[in-house]
């Protein structure tokens, strides 16, 4: 999954056999079949499959990585890896699992799929499987341990360092962890969340190498990285490159990204993690990407929550703000975001209806409304820091209000939007 990003681009072999195979039309099943079977390699076994379909294609695995291209020209190429309007996509699958897509514009301006594409697919997908079997199998180890130190699956310091150095990571002088979330505005075709891995290992090992990574989160395009790193710099400069590659390659996405302090040793890469994950989640809320855990203010005093008893965080929360969030998300109100304005308006009453565009009125009723649903009384000091300090444990825990996220101050509060690749 994790695969290197560099592309294969196709050389004058390539392009000359695809041109021969647009000139006759004569490809073979044979002949693929014997380019698999001789062990030629993916641009060799993509030239056939050209020759088949009488197209140009682009070989692409689940990682988004270019294996190989076969195009008669540089613009056809282009054409393939641009997605062009005539170019026809397919998802190459073993059994049930997805290993990579083919891509193919057939020539002459020929519209529908060629004939023969589900037999070559079928073999491509082997094939693929096959050839990148041994790397994703990598990847994979990485990413198993990368989860393990960070649910304190795998503690001890000497343990850690070990395993990395296995997986060709050297922790001797430090690391930090890095967090990347990326969420798309529309529904993509395909299993898009690979794709947030690779290009996240390409922007940091642009600028350091051992960085290892892993899927995380329950769900969505979340990565964890953990980044060996003699200096807090380090860590600084590969977040910033992780949010500028993510930005430039997905336009259509919601990009966040949180990053930790530097850690002295191996031991101390679970508190790192939940130092990113909280500045993820703030950022995520704030719209303050990249965010240092260093600059998340109040919300430190959280932290060994989060980490030694997430499930008192939750329990405030609980007791605080979660049935504002249940009642807006049932009748489409707007309890939490007027919370969070009267907070950010010193409890002024005026202010926050200008800021809400609403009747000083309404504002009075939805906070009567938020004192009966969870017994806090905004008007008392007390009610507006325990609901304060509510709001802080729902971002920190990382849930979003309906509506979108939450949002503390207008100085420093904001909104975290979120098609394609």
């Amino acid at each position: 999954m994790g695969s290197k990003a560099t592309r294969s681009a196709p050389d004058a072999a390539a392009r000359a056999a695809g041109a021969d195979a647009g000139a006759n039309g004569e490809g073979s099943l044979e002949a693929l079949s014997e380019a698999i079977e001789s062990g030629a390699g993916l641009p060799a076994v993509a030239r056939a499959a050209a020759a088949v379909l009488d197209a140009s294609v682009a070989l692409i695995d689940r990682s988004s990585t270019v294996l190989a291209v076969a195009a008669a020209s540089g613009a056809e190429e282009e054409k393939l890896l641009a997605s062009a309007p005539e170019v026809g996509a397919v998802e190459l699958r073993v059994a049930d699992v997805a290993v990579g897509e083919l891509r193919w514009r057939r020539r002459g301006g020929a519209d529908g799929s060629p004939p023969g594409l589900r037999m070559v697919t079928t073999l491509l997908g082997l094939e693929v499987e096959r050839a990148r079997s041994p790397e994703w199998a990598s990847d994979e180890a990485a990413g198993d341990f990368v989860r393990a130190v960070l649910e304190r699956r795998l503690a001890d310091a000497e343990e850690i360092s070990a395993r990395a150095a296995e997986l060709g990571s050297d922790l001797g002088a430090g690391a930090g962890v890095v967090i990347a979330r990326a969420t798309p505005h529309t529904t993509q075709t395909g299993d898009w969340r690979p794709r947030i891995l690779t290009l996240t290992l390409r922007a940091v090992r642009s600028g350091s190498s051992g960085a290892l990574a892993a899927m995380t989160g329950e769900e969505g395009g979340e990565v964890a990285v953990l980044l060996p790193a003699a200096e807090p710099e380090s860590i600084e400069r590969a977040a910033g490159a992780v949010e500028d590659e993510l930005r430039r390659a997905l336009p259509g996405f919601s990009l966040t990204v949180g990053f930790s302090r530097h850690a002295g040793d191996a031991g101390q890469l679970y508190r790192a993690g939940k130092e990113a994950l909280m500045a993820a989640n703030v950022a995520e809320s704030e719209d303050r990407s990249p965010l240092a855990f260093e600059a998340t203010g109040s919300y430190r005093l959280l932290l060994s929550a989060m980490s030694d008893d997430p499930a008192e965080l939750e329990r405030f929360f609980a007791e605080t703000v979660a049935p504002l969030v249940a009642y807006d998300e049932q009748y489409e109100t707007e309890l939490v975001t007027t919370v969070e304005a009267y907070l950010d308006n010193d409890g002024n009453v005026t202010p926050t209806a200008e800021t809400l565009f609403t009747h000083r009125h309404t504002v009075r009723y939805r906070l009567e409304r938020v004192r009966e649903l969870c017994g806090h009384d905004l008007s008392s000091t007390e009610g507006r820091e325990k609901l304060g300090l509510g709001l802080k444990a729902m971002r920190v825990l990382g849930i979003q209000p309906p509506g979108g996220p939450a949002k503390e101050g207008r100085s420093k509060a904001g909104k975290a939007s979120r098609k394609g690749e």
